[in-house]
């Protein structure tokens, strides 16, 4: 099954970056979700725009992925980088023949996976007013949102497989029209969450186009064998020294043992820090 990572600077430089600059365990998980995407469960391809196509050449990480493509623009057609910071995510998928397989670089699948004609998602979300409130919360411009079940439970995207096109273009068309349309605020959190996670379970339950979980959102926090996602333990790794030297040291062993020929990536993140 092809799959697509993606990666857009524009939210890092709309915060006033001027350079790219990822951090090492976030190095060593996308190093891993290629390779282990390569290795059980077919090609998988970088879609990014310029700047990231260059960082990952210049610091020797291109040869992870089968192709880099570049295919997410700049400006992000006009959407607001900070308020919608995965925006990227949904431009690229647009540009992506189904099936396909959208897997965030910090998800890795340790085990091959079966496909049929469901979507596929990382795992279901409750709804609560903080992060999914109802649907009159947001402001367009001109988007209508249609006649969509506000009851359905959202999706965790860091994982998603769209088995056809029709209902990738209705799902990608939604998500860009109500970004492009969406006014301006400081929200950065609930219009991003809508866009991405809410909109596609809610344009499933309105298709009639079933729906299965690799994860139980209720067991979300039990040890996982078959999928790694780094999710919140990110900023725990920023604060506590300790456990971040452990994750890495892990990933290190990890990337060798299962891709030695791939040992030279280990090499370039060590000389990266």
């Amino acid at each position: 099954m092809n799959a697509i990572h993606i990666a857009s600077a524009a939210p890092a430089f709309a915060k006033g970056k001027t350079e790219l600059k990822a951090e090492d365990f976030d190095l060593y998980c996308t190093a891993l979700s290629a390779l282990c995407w390569r290795k059980f469960n077919g090609k998988i391809t970088l879609c990014c725009d310029g700047k990231y196509a260059e960082y990952y050449k210049k610091i020797g990480f291109a040869e992870l992925w089968d192709d880099v493509r570049v295919c997410v623009p700049d400006d992000l057609e006009g959407i607001d980088p900070l308020m919608f910071w995965a925006g990227g995510k949904l431009l690229a998928l647009r540009e992506t023949d189904a099936p396909v397989v959208m897997i965030d670089t910090d998800f890795i699948v340790w085990k091959s996976l079966s496909f049929g004609d469901e979507i596929i998602a990382a795992h279901r979300e409750n709804i609560s007013d903080g992060i999914y409130p109802p649907l009159s919360y947001f402001k367009t411009k001109s988007h209508i949102i249609p006649d969509f079940s506000e009851e359905v439970l959202p999706l965790n995207t860091a994982f998603l497989y769209i088995p056809d096109n029709d209902f990738k273009e209705f799902y990608t068309g939604q998500a860009i029209s109500f970004m492009k349309s969406a006014k301006s605020c400081g929200d950065f959190l609930k219009y991003m969450v809508f866009a991405e996670q809410r909109l596609v379970a809610m344009c499933a339950d309105y298709t009639g186009v079933p729906v299965k979980t690799l994860l139980d959102k209720d067991m979300l926090f039990r040890p996982q064998g078959d999928f790694t996602h780094l999710w919140g333990a990110k900023q725990a790794m920023r604060d506590n020294p300790e456990w971040r030297a452990d994750f890495l040291g892990k990933c290190k062993s990890r990337l060798i043992e299962e891709f030695p020929e791939y040992k030279y990536i280990a090499d370039i993140i060590d000389g990266l820090a």
